[in-house]
C-alpha cells in the first residue's frame, strides 16, 4: 500500500511541477499562442507541442522544436528527481495541457489525431 500512495504524491507532483516546467515554455511565446489560436500549432497528450497543418512557416516549426527541446529538458530533471520516466512525466503534463486548451485550440489524443476543442 505505501508503494501506491507514493506512486500517487509523485504523479500529483510530477504535474504540478511539470506544468510550471512545461506551461511557461510555450504560454511565454506570443507566436506559439498566436498559432495555436490560428489553429496551426496544437498541444498533444505526450507532453509536446505539435504542428496541426502541413503548411506551417518554417520559422514557426522551428520556434515548436525549440519549445520542446525545452519542455524535454524540464521532463528530463523533473524526472530523475520524483525518480519516474521523463515519459510518465510527458503524459501527465500532456493530460493537464490538453485538459486546459482553450475553445477552439487544436489538442492530439491518444488516437494521434488532431481534435478542436
Amino acid at each position: 500500500m505505501p508503494s501506491i500512495i507514493r506512486t500517487l504524491l509523485a504523479a500529483v507532483l510530477m504535474a504540478g511541477a511539470a506544468l510550471s516546467f512545461a506551461g511557461p515554455a510555450s504560454a511565454a511565446d506570443p507566436q506559439i499562442e498566436a498559432a495555436k489560436d490560428q489553429g496551426v500549432v496544437g498541444e498533444r497528450i505526450d507532453g509536446y507541442l505539435g504542428i496541426v497543418s502541413g503548411g506551417a512557416d518554417p520559422a514557426l516549426v522551428r520556434l515548436v522544436q525549440d519549445t520542446n527541446n525545452k519542455r524535454r529538458a524540464a521532463y528530463d530533471s523533473l524526472a530523475s528527481q520524483t525518480g519516474t520516466t521523463p515519459q510518465e512525466v510527458a503524459r501527465v503534463t500532456g493530460e493537464k495541457l490538453t485538459a486546459a486548451a482553450g475553445p477552439g485550440e487544436y489538442i492530439m489524443d491518444d488516437s494521434g489525431s488532431w481534435k478542436k476543442k
